[in-house]
């Protein structure tokens, strides 16, 4: 696939708050600027056991997205690669289930190109492109009880995010979190990754994002607080192709061709 198939020329996200878009084929919302989000591994895994639901509140404003650089494109998708000032290390593809890794399949479905459907039972996401086929990444959902159910639009995004511990985890624990309260930067130690993609509903965030991950063994797996957790690669790939307001579908079961 051509970057200029479902990939923004120039700039990624403008700026503004995305609406629900009235979806063809022949017709792509708008972009949207994008906002910073993050959190670190030591705090994500601490609270995940308390059934914090999404994955906490998010501030800041954040760069635009950059086009590949050299050494990505050298690296090949799972390469180290410098991204916006941040070395991503390689990722040890030995023990990686192969369906888990990026590739383009066919897809004869009914959702429009710019579309994200995410498979939470075969634990895969798939952004649809406008020739019948679409690309595959591999992902790690919530663990049961916790997984985004429904669907929505992405109301926004952010490279490298910086994370903040709502107002609720600061009540419930406030020795844990009060001291975190002006929040973390974003970095390769982020749980949240190298990007995060904010899922919103009726006009209002849902708390639920697909983002990067700090741990790349956790793809394929169920152990998040419900958001939706990508391979730093793979997240960043989806980042440069998708559109401001593009239509979320999550399924439960079934087919993706049937979503």
């Amino acid at each position: 696939m051509q970057r200029g198939d479902w990939v923004k020329k120039g700039s990624h996200l403008q700026a503004g708050i995305a609406t629900p878009p009235a979806y063809s084929r022949s017709k792509v919302p708008a972009h949207m600027k994008t906002d910073k989000l993050a959190l670190t591994r030591r705090f994500f895994l601490a609270a995940a056991p308390f059934g914090l639901a999404g994955c906490a509140a998010t501030t800041g404003q954040g760069p635009s997205a950059s086009t590949p650089s050299l050494s990505a494109m050298l690296a090949g998708p799972y390469g180290e690669i410098e991204d916006n000032g941040v070395t991503v290390p390689e990722i040890d593809l030995e023990d990686v289930d192969p369906r888990f890794l990026r590739q383009t399949v066919d897809y004869a479905g009914k959702q429009a190109p710019g579309t994200i459907i995410v498979d939470t039972p075969n634990r895969q996401v798939y952004f649809i492109r406008p020739d019948r086929k679409a690309i595959r990444y591999g992902c790690g959902v919530g663990r049961a009880g916790y997984e985004f159910k429904g669907g929505g639009y992405i109301g926004r995004t952010a490279i490298w995010p910086h994370w903040a511990p709502t107002s609720n985890m600061i009540a419930a624990m406030p020795e844990r979190y009060k001291p975190l309260a002006g929040g973390i930067p974003g970095g390769i130690e982020n749980p949240l990754g190298a990007r995060a993609l904010y899922i919103w509903r009726d006009g209002a965030e849902t708390n639920y994002r697909i983002h990067g991950t700090a741990e790349p063994e956790t793809i394929g797996t169920a152990v998040s607080s419900g958001c939706i957790r990508m391979f730093n690669h793979d997240v960043i790939d989806l980042h440069r192709r998708v559109l401001a307001g593009a239509k979320v579908v999550v399924i439960q079961g079934g087919s993706v061709g049937a979503a």
